[in-house]
């Protein structure tokens, strides 16, 4: 039938039914008012989507009868729905879900209304209909059964062959006449292609040809026969059984299984299981085809393998007679050879097993009495033994013992000895050592009980228990702390014993009461029980290295004495020669590298406590008050404990040098600010007048040039009793000086920083930076005091005189004196890494030189001020001289009475070498200026007498060479 008549029939079951428009599973629900919203509410609320099958679930339990369980496609499905759940047949029995009762209230449409709507919707094309479904392509009048065999294909779109599309009226149809030239064409080159192929090719296409024409028959018979995958795979697997409830309920569902009454509500149900049996009636069919066409594939070996049944069966007949012969024979055989013979090695069997018996026996005396034997050996201190004890008789309960029910509970004992003796071990290596680092300190470092010590390291080491290494650093550290205090208690002791009036509580509160040498002994104190305790600990740490090498070497290649180094520790430890304690070459690695650092944690401990006792007395700044000597000698005496434990455990300890590296920065800081605030209160009072000089500073001097050392000399008791009168200069070698107090302070604040870096060279960089601080001070105040004429204001001076410039500058130059000297000296108290600082005090040397020449570039200026401004009121006439050359003399005999004992003789003659040039400029410019020439006139002859005046009044001052020649320049260059 085709479509046409499918519809046809729809619609006149449509006039004969009743329309359902309410959901009898959802009774809230109002009544739908055309099939396309009661469609779209089934599929919506009682349905499921597996893929693209759609599982009805409308109907009792959510399952529906009508459908089956694994889901058709959606086109069938909307038929379905239209069929069973909302088209009824008059006088056909009702199931209760499929029929309702219409309610007037909502139904108010006409019954033909709702079949027309119905059936339009019905007829509206789809994407559905694009496709052929089953009945129309099994009665199709156009083909016959022949030419379609359906059973061996894939139900889709490809079930049936589709006809060509038709096109779009834009695109014509190609039909065979538009490639009628092209054949036409070219059939003769076809042709002689034919013609030109061998008899060979032209057989073997024939052949080939004959090939494809049985091909189709060959595939139709295949297509012909059933698939046998059409079967679903649970009905050949190997445990298929009905038995199985779940194979059961896949097999046949629960709403196929029939009851022995069928009411009229299950007749859709009776339908659905008809369809069942006929599903698995095809499915036997299927298989019954499939092994009939393997039996036809295999008959010819079938029909052989029967012709040959008889004489196998003839065969085997045969084979058993000979099969019960040869029984017999082997039974005489067995009998009178065999038995004899099995006997003999029953017995020989028999015999070994009771040896084995005896041997094992023997071994379960022996374990028997192994807890005993492990008491002996503990009482012994014997722990090496007792542990090997327990591990071999542990192997042997594993390997020889095993499954013994009277030494079921041995392993466990065992265990738990071991567990025993490993913390007996512990208890003794503590005590052991508890007792060796707190003993009385004295100067021998001899470990008094080596044998103990060491038989309980080689038990640790045999249990494989290394953090015995941890245990006696946190002994020694515990150690270290103990001799710290208990020093500190006995010098307090001591001190409250001399001094009754002290009140102080606490222990730390009695320290700080204690004056600075005191305070310093007790510090000596410490260092000097320190190192006697850490060389006991070096000692102690010889032992345990010395066990540890011997366990990594293998005790049985070694003597029976284990002989320590006799530099170290002077001591032999006895061991048994028969011991067998190894340790692996990583173990003895990791050992000896905990051991090292045990010694640099000693150590590190002890200068932590130190720097926290110098730490505690710093916090008052009583350490920043120390002398020089005071305080080298606390560095001393610091640097000698630091190298002794360097010596120790060759690496430097930071803590205490950073202790004393704090308190020496704030030393040198409040050294340095006292220092720097005291020039700056004397530059600030400082009258620039010639002071005299205290014998103090003439020996200072003195030992500076002889000693070579910028060191502070020695007073001797003699030199104290005999007063010396101060003098007027200063000699430093062959040269005098005439200064001011502030430079002689200066100088000696100079040796007194020289003399810190001797005694603390660790802080000679910081002094040195210090020391150039002071030393820019001074330079730039006295360029601010003189040059500046900043004295006028502070001091109450009138004016800054040559004298004043004269004494700067011989202050500057006695400063300048002693900088190389510095120099030298911190250049030997420096580091290697910091020799650069020193380049500093040649830029001081070069500020200190400059400001020199700056102050007699300001002498000379004074006089070049004074010559023109006398020269600007001279007249080339009588008398002679004149009153300005009287004016000029004048001067120049002034500046010389003022600076002649300040400044050296070679000094004395550049300032006036250099005044005598100026005049002869301002006198050259004047001369100029007056029109007066080299002419013989009477001008110039006045002029002669004037300069003869001048040159005579230098050669009574002697202070310039060859001044007549000099003169006689001027009348050439005018």
């Amino acid at each position: 039938m085709g479509d046409n008549s499918i519809k046809g029939s729809l619609k006149e079951s449509f006039r004969e039914a009743d329309l359902q428009t309410v959901c009898c599973i959802c009774p809230h629900m109002p009544a739908f008012i055309n099939s396309r919203d009661f469609c779209q509410h089934l599929q919506n609320c009682h349905c499921v989507k597996n893929g693209r099958s759609f599982i009805c679930q409308y109907g009792k339990s959510g399952v529906c009868a009508s459908l089956p369980a694994e889901g058709v496609c959606s086109q069938d499905y909307i038929e379905h729905v239209i069929k069973h759940h909302f088209v009824q047949k008059e006088g056909y029995p009702s199931d209760g879900l499929s029929s309702m009762k219409l309610d007037n209230e909502h139904h108010n449409l006409q019954k033909g209304e709702r079949l027309s709507i119905m059936v339009d919707d019905y007829d509206k094309w789809t994407v559905h209909n694009s496709s052929q479904n089953l009945p129309a392509v099994l009665n199709d009048p156009r083909r016959s059964k022949r030419e379609l065999d359906f059973f061996i294909k894939t139900w889709g779109d490809s079930f049936v062959e589709q006809g060509p599309i038709p096109s779009s009226p834009y695109i014509p149809e190609i039909t065979r006449k538009h490639f009628d030239t092209y054949l036409r064409r070219i059939n003769k080159r076809y042709l002689q292609h034919l013609k030109q192929t061998t008899r060979s090719s032209i057989s073997s296409t024939e052949e080939a040809r004959s090939d494809l024409k049985l091909l189709p028959a060959a595939r139709w018979q295949d297509k012909r026969l059933p698939d046998i995958d059409t079967v679903p795979k649970i009905f050949l697997q190997s445990d298929f059984s009905l038995h199985s409830p779940e194979t059961f309920k896949t097999v046949l569902p629960w709403a196929c299984v029939q009851s022995d009454h069928i009411t009229v509500e299950d007749f859709n149900t009776c339908s659905s299981s008809k369809l069942l049996q006929e599903k698995l009636g095809h499915y036997l069919d299927i298989v019954e085809v499939q092994i009939a066409r393997q039996i036809s594939l295999k008959s010819k070996a079938f029909f052989h393998a029967m012709t040959s049944h008889d004489a196998l069966m003839d065969q085997l007949t045969h084979t058993i007679r000979a099969v019960e012969d040869l029984r017999n024979k082997i039974k005489k055989i067995d009998e009178a050879l065999v038995k004899g013979a099995l006997q003999v090695i029953h017995l020989q069997k028999k015999r070994l097993r009771l040896h084995v018996l005896f041997n094992k026996a023997k071994v379960m005396a022996t374990v028997h009495q192994t807890q005993p034997t492990i008491q002996l050996l503990l009482s012994t201190s014997d722990f090496v033994g007792a542990i090997d004890l327990i591990y071999t008789t542990q192997k042997v309960l594993i390997e020889e013992l095993a499954g013994i029910h009277c030494f079921r509970h041995l392993g466990s004992q065992l265990a738990e000895m071991e567990k025993v003796i490993d913390k007996m071990m512990q208890t003794e290596f503590t005590h052991c050592v508890s007792s060796e680092l707190h003993r009385p300190l004295t100067d021998q470092i001899m470990v008094l009980d080596i044998e103990r010590l060491v038989a309980v390291v080689f038990g640790m080491l045999r249990i494989r228990r290394h953090d015995f290494v941890e245990v006696y650093k946190k002994e020694a550290c515990t150690a270290i702390k103990a001799v710290v205090k208990q020093t500190k208690i006995e010098v307090v002791a001591k001190e409250d014993f001399e001094n009754k009036e002290n009140t102080a509580s606490g222990l730390a509160d009695q320290l700080k009461t204690l004056d600075i040498l005191r305070w310093m002994a007790t510090l000596d104190s410490i260092f000097t029980n320190l190192i006697k305790l850490i060389h006991r600990i070096q000692a102690m740490h010889g032992i345990l290295q010395d066990a540890i090498t011997l366990a990594a070497k293998n005790s049985t290649t070694l003597s029976s004495d284990l002989a320590i180094d006799p530099e170290a520790t002077n001591l032999t430890v006895p061991v048994s020669s028969d011991l067998e304690v190894t340790i692996s070459e990583s173990e003895y690695n990791k050992l000896t590298t905990s051991l090292k650092d045990l010694l640099c944690s000693v150590c590190d401990n002890a200068h932590e406590q130190c720097a926290k006792f110098i730490t505690a007395r710093a916090e008052d700044g009583s350490l920043e008050k120390l002398s020089t000597e005071e305080f080298g000698t606390l560095a001393r005496s610091i640097e000698n404990f630091s190298k002794e434990c360097e010596y120790v455990c060759g690496r430097r300890s930071t803590s205490l040098r950073l202790a004393l590296q704090t308190q020496a920065n704030r030393f040198v800081t409040k050294f340095h600010e006292e220092r720097k605030t005291k020039l700056s209160l004397i530059l600030d009072n400082e009258p620039w007048k010639q002071a005299d000089v205290p014998v103090e500073f003439q020996d200072l001097v003195d030992h500076v040039l002889q000693s070579g050392m910028l060191t502070l000399p020695k007073r001797e008791s003699n030199s104290i009793n005999t007063p010396r009168n101060p003098r007027d200069h200063l000699i430093v070698g062959d040269e005098t000086f005439k200064v001011v107090g502030t430079v002689l302070i200066l100088l000696k604040m100079i040796v007194e920083y020289c003399q810190c870096a001797e005694d603390n060279p660790m802080v000679s960089p910081d002094l040195l930076t210090r020391l150039l601080d002071l030393l820019k001070n001074f330079n730039s105040r006295t360029c601010q005091l003189v040059l500046g004429a900043g004295a006028i204001q502070l001091t109450g001076l009138k004016t800054i005189t040559t004298r004043n410039l004269a004494l700067a500058s011989r202050c500057l130059q006695l400063v300048a004196y002693f900088i190389p000297m510095v120099k030298n000296h911190f250049t030997h108290l420096l580091p290697s890494k910091q020799q650069f600082m020193s380049k500093h005090f040649d830029q001081i040397l070069k500020d200190y030189t400059n400001h020199t020449q700056e102050i007699v570039h300001k002498l000379i200026t004074i006089i070049d001020h004074m010559f023109e401004l006398q020269l600007s009121k001279w007249e080339v006439k009588a008398p002679v001289p004149s009153s300005c050359f009287r004016a000029i003399s004048k001067q120049l005999n002034k500046l010389h009475e003022a600076v002649s004992d300040l400044l050296p003789p070679d000094q004395l003659q550049d300032i006036f070498y250099e005044a005598n040039l100026k005049f002869k400029v301002a006198l050259q410019g004047h001369l100029n200026r007056l029109h007066i020439r080299n002419d013989g006139g009477p001008q110039q002859g006045i002029v002669t007498q004037e300069l003869t005046f001048y040159v005579e009044n230098l050669k009574n001052l002697d202070v310039l060479r060859d001044i007549n020649h000099s003169i006689e320049d001027l009348w050439a260059t005018t």
